[in-house]
């Protein structure tokens, strides 16, 4: 894996084998700088036949075995990441423009999802066994066949990875496509898995955008399609699905996130935690705070006046010592930009425009809009760094306005009074709630998805091993044996 993100090359991983095909040329660009650092061809039909067809073979003998042993596979896999995970870290700042601090975090959880995910398997889908008179009840879990994992550019490691991770100790077999934008760190967690001995088959990779995702979700081998992006995305895969009950879904998607802040003494406190809900990643995580809603008092124009100096001062750039950096491409830029200005002619108050530092480069200065007297906001997600305010008379109109959302994947309180907290907490709809903590915090020890259209109630994380698997009651005697008592109008 020396020397990877100089290759400009495109390839596909299929049982075992690197491949080429004859699809749609793409590049993928460092968004910080338009440098290419990998380019090639989409896979096409055959390229996806022959990937599911791959993981459909291998599936028989790697589900049959234990959990053990595919437990070991996870944890060589762990090792190889451990061994390169300076290159992965380099490889995802490269790719998404993140600041090195953030891309190392990323592994860092990518290396937590392997206890994390045993631990999970073993609560979640285990065995029991009992029994009653003679008769042997037991529950066991079985693997469900092959998935279709479509992977998200914000985090192109950790995010399928927690998808990846759970489906292969179940016992499936995988077909894994990156997003377009960051295929070469897709490509070198092949190389990790390859590294780590996984029997040819068992996990595929294939490279390309929309039309290769398509491609890949309309195959009438695989078993279900574990999908973490955009809602728009995860709806057409849902509708292209309806009626198809024999397939698994899971779909972990988008949100218009509210922050809520009622009474808090410590301002800048609460301008971190806004920050850090609102801005971190730039805006491109599906938990980051779309909407900050404020209760009218002088404490909170003061704490609204600070976020304005301190999110003008967020310092932006590819360094260690920035907070964010780039959006992940310059189309994503133009986006936010548009719909900042848009916002605006709909009646919104500036607070802080959104400044695009480089025309060439898609570089964002957060911005902060006033959207309060907007009769008709878009319930959309703006995915970048862009915050809308609301300012309300009181909490049950708070909650109201964040609830008025068609998402509900994640949202929070700031305030000193736990009875705030306790009413916001019972009302509030949404998969993630937070109380005086960034609602972008999530515990992979817990379930991680939304309601709405955030989710069709499949939650990743510790949750995943509940869509890897199914359950299988059984009740077992050791011989056919006619009981002492025939049911009634019967005598055998």
């Amino acid at each position: 894996m020396n020397d990877i993100a100089a290759k400009l090359e495109q390839r596909h991983y299929i049982d075992g084998q690197w491949l080429t095909s004859k699809g749609d040329s793409f590049v993928s660009e460092n968004p910080a700088t338009g440098a290419a650092l990998w380019q090639g061809n989409s896979a096409e039909q055959a390229q996806v036949n022959e990937a599911v067809a791959a993981a459909t073979t291998a599936f028989p003998s790697w589900s049959r075995l234990s959990f053990q042993q595919r437990s070991e596979y996870i944890a060589s896999f762990i090792d190889t990441v451990k061994a390169h995970q300076e290159k992965l870290g380099e490889t995802i700042h490269l790719e998404t423009g993140k600041p090195h601090w953030e891309s190392k975090t990323e592994v860092a959880a990518m290396i937590g999802k392997a206890a994390i995910s045993d631990r999970a398997y073993k609560q979640r889908t285990g065995s029991e066994f009992s029994d009653n008179a003679g008769i042997r009840i037991s529950l066991n879990h079985r693997a469900i066949g092959v998935f279709a994992v479509l992977g998200p550019y914000n985090f192109p490691a950790h995010l399928p990875n927690g998808h990846i991770i759970p489906a292969l100790l179940a016992g499936n077999t995988l077909v894994f496509k990156p997003s377009e934008l960051t295929p070469l760190v897709g490509e070198l967690m092949i190389k990790c898995w390859i590294e780590a001995g996984l029997p040819p088959g068992v996990l595929n990779l294939l490279q390309g955008g929309r039309n290769t995702g398509e491609l890949l979700t309309a195959n009438e081998a695989i078993n279900g399609v574990l999908f973490t992006g955009s809602s728009k995305t995860g709806a057409a895969i849902h509708k292209q699905f309806g009626g198809k009950t024999e397939k698994m879904l899971a779909l972990e998607m988008g949100g218009n996130n509210p922050l809520v802040v009622a009474k808090v003494k410590n301002a800048k406190a609460a301008v971190y935690n806004i920050i850090q809900s609102a801005f971190i990643s730039a805006g491109q995580r599906c938990t980051c705070a779309r909407r900050l809603i404020l209760l009218r008092s002088a404490e909170n124009e003061k704490i609204l006046a600070l976020l304005k100096t301190a999110t003008k001062n967020i310092k932006v750039g590819v360094s260690d010592d920035c907070f964010i950096g780039p959006v992940v491409s310059n189309a994503a830029a133009e986006n936010v930009m548009q719909v900042a200005a848009r916002t605006m002619s709909l009646g919104g108050s500036e607070v802080l425009s959104p400044l695009r530092l480089d025309p060439s480069k898609p570089f964002i200065q957060p911005g902060i809009i006033d959207v309060t007297d907007v009769e008709k906001i878009d319930d959309e997600e703006c995915f970048g760094p862009l915050l809308q305010v609301i300012w309300v008379d009181n909490l049950d109109e708070a909650i109201a306005v964040a609830n008025n959302t068609r998402y509900g994947l994640s949202a929070g309180l700031l305030s000193d009074d736990e009875n705030d907290w306790d009413n916001f907490y019972q009302r509030i709809r949404a998969g993630i709630v937070n109380w005086n903590r960034p609602i972008t915090g999530a515990s992979g020890a817990a379930p991680f998805g939304g309601v709405g259209a955030s989710g069709n109630f499949r939650p990743g994380a510790f949750y995943a091993a509940d869509y890897s698997a199914y359950p299988i009651a059984s009740m077992a005697s050791g011989e056919v044996e006619l009981p002492n008592q025939q049911s009634p109008g019967l005598n055998i």
